[in-house]
């Protein structure tokens, strides 16, 4: 799953909630993913594809955003939007991704190629709320090695995931992070990979 958009999104483990109004309508929803060029969402309100809206949205204790964004698409529930952002808005998803990311409450996943190598690169949080995106980079991106060393936090939904990787995909074990090596001791002993 290699990301081809301008800016990556970052996932959340546990969706922020999100405020939303179209048409004189407000409501609530969950900010599924986040980037600087826009998100997806869940709304308790239908949204019109093509029509621009106004959000707001707080990611676990960033300063309060708020700005229009058009409505791209709808899949199922969840609509994906493109911001109106402009300098000031982007400084400040810019602080909220850094942020959320460093906390580990937040997760970026990316395949790069590294002399004929893919690599699967996860900063941020490596918990189960990645499943889905890591698992099809898995089995459908060919993954040789794992580079871990962004990682700020991992649950045992995330050390699971890395020792399916290891044990059953054959992937190496790459650079790793200071928490991502406490949580691989504790699990496997001796250290593998």
């Amino acid at each position: 799953m290699s990301e081809q958009r301008r800016h990556q999104r970052i996932r959340f483990n546990l969706p922020p909630l999100i405020r939303v109004g179209q048409n004189g309508q407000t409501g609530s929803g969950q900010l599924q993913n986040l980037s600087l060029g826009g998100l997806m969402m869940t709304s308790d309100i239908p949204l019109k594809i093509g029509e621009i809206f106004g959000c707001e949205f707080s990611v676990f204790g960033s300063p309060l955003i708020d700005m229009p964004a058009v409505v791209m698409s709808k899949v199922g529930d969840v609509y994906g939007a493109r911001f109106h952002a402009g300098p000031i808005s982007e400084i400040l998803i810019n602080g909220a991704i850094d942020s959320a990311l460093a906390s580990g409450k937040a997760s970026l996943l990316s395949i790069h190629d590294l002399q004929g190598r893919k690599v699967m690169r996860i900063a941020g949080g490596l918990n189960h709320g990645l499943s889905v995106d890591f698992m099809y980079s898995l089995t459908r991106g060919g993954v040789a090695e794992l580079d871990l060393s962004a990682v700020t936090d991992i649950d045992s939904g995330g050390l699971a995931l890395c020792l399916l990787a290891v044990e059953k995909y054959g992937v190496k074990l790459g650079d790793r992070s200071v928490c991502v090596n406490a949580a691989w001791r504790q699990a496997v002993k001796p250290l593998k990979a």
